[in-house]
């Protein structure tokens, strides 16, 4: 049975000489047993025709929001919907998705939905690879929404090169991958850690780092749309989660995150340590403001806060897993590979800083993914929502049974 059967599918439709393929989109998901609902453009009825959807979805086909009626389905259809695809997607459209503007009527739609949105850009060549569509492009991405990559072959004006839309067959793939990956998960019990810890020095001072949390946010957010309860552990961060099979837990200091960890993990089926833990901290933490003074600077002395990724692969079961990130400006694989090893983690992610692209304070990241079978994959530059993604398909893989119908060792 496919993944989009019974699913709630919204196809958006913008005037584009592309809007055919839609037609023969829309016969595939009505196949493949989802429920279609087709928006268009009034730009889109001059290139197909409202009938010819109409048909082929068995539902009347909306191309006006502008009457009470229309308001009111289009809002009706963004709580009924558990996928917005926008295909195709002229620049015009997706461009005013990535400034917030509903004056187009897909993009209009687009601020009405609550599921995962989806674009098929359609563009002439010269188009694609113009800073200002890279720049929009990555913006929809890093609001969650998903790039159905252009085609390359002969366009309407004649040249070829990228710029086609995605055919409806890749469409129709990456819709059913979608719903498949809501079931990866699907049971499990996940513990992540995210964002940095702050170490006090007085009421004012502590020791920090850079860390904003949204690697974290992005694979909780991840596992919970993959189906799993998911237990947030989050150091100081201006960033909130979502989805309701989040529970959250803040915290401030690496002693918090520890014990907060450490009293999760036992049910556990999967711990991500995303979180950028202060390696020490204070020996003592002084109860007033320390005022500066002509004399000489103060000494900080430091001891070392518990290491959790260390105590949680000493404490971890058989079918547990444990999923690390190891940050690097040397060495990078050596002592991602290492830290695998000694902490007694399934898989871990290397994030050099000296990618362009990655590391804190970013959208985006790019990481090389280490297991305990001496699987490398090296992924691009992506964003941290997609990074999240890569990282638990990865961890799934490793939770599968064996042939032998056990489960994998999770001893290195």
């Amino acid at each position: 049975m496919s993944s989009l059967t019974g699913k709630h599918i919204i196809l958006g439709i913008s005037g584009s000489i592309a809007a055919y393929k839609s037609a023969l989109l829309t016969r595939l998901l009505v196949r493949s047993g989802a429920e279609v609902q087709v928006l268009m453009t009034p730009a889109a009825t001059t290139f197909i025709t409202p009938l010819t959807l109409h048909t082929l979805s068995g539902k009347p086909v909306h191309a006006q929001v502008s009457s009470e009626a229309g308001w009111n389905n289009h809002v009706e259809l963004g709580l009924w919907a558990d996928a917005y695809c926008l295909a195709p997607a002229p620049a015009n459209t997706w461009c005013q998705m990535a400034r917030g503007l509903g004056d187009n009527r897909g993009a209009a739609w687009d601020l009405c939905v609550r599921c995962p949105v989806s674009f098929a850009p359609a563009m002439d060549l010269d188009m694609v690879n113009q800073p200002a569509t890279q720049a929009n492009v990555a913006r929809l991405q890093s609001y969650g929404d998903t790039l159905i990559p252009v085609g390359r072959g002969e366009l309407a004006s004649g040249l070829v090169g990228e710029g086609r839309m995605a055919e409806p067959e890749d469409i129709q793939a990456m819709l059913e991958a979608h719903f498949g990956e809501q079931q990866l998960l699907d049971g499990k019990r996940v513990l992540i850690t995210a964002g940095p810890t702050h170490e006090p020095i007085d009421p004012v001072r502590f020791i920090g780092n850079r860390s904003s949390g949204r690697m974290g946010i992005a694979l909780a957010e991840a596992a919970a749309a993959m189906g799993a309860s998911v237990k947030l552990v989050l150091g100081p961060s201006a960033l909130g989660v979502h989805h309701p099979r989040i529970e959250l837990e803040r915290v401030e200091t690496a002693q918090e995150m520890f014990d907060a960890a450490v009293r999760q993990f036992p049910g556990t089926d999967l711990a991500v340590l995303a979180a950028a833990v202060a390696d020490y901290r204070p020996a003592e933490v002084a109860e007033q403001k320390i005022k500066k003074t002509e004399a000489a600077s103060p000494a900080i002395a430091l001891v070392k806060n518990p290491d959790i990724a260390a105590t949680l692969g000493r404490q971890k079961q058989p079918g547990q897993l444990i999923v690390g990130f190891a940050l690097e400006t040397e060495n990078e694989e050596a002592n991602a590979r290492s830290k695998l090893e000694r902490k007694n983690m399934d898989l871990i992610a290397l994030n050099s800083l000296r990618d362009e692209g990655a590391g804190f304070e970013r959208t985006t990241n790019k990481v090389t993914l280490f297991d305990r079978n001496n699987k490398r994959t090296a992924l691009e530059l992506k964003t941290k929502e997609a990074v999240a993604r890569d990282i638990l398909r990865a961890a799934a893989e490793l939770m599968k049974p064996t042939r032998a119908g056990s489960q994998n060792k999770t001893s290195l």
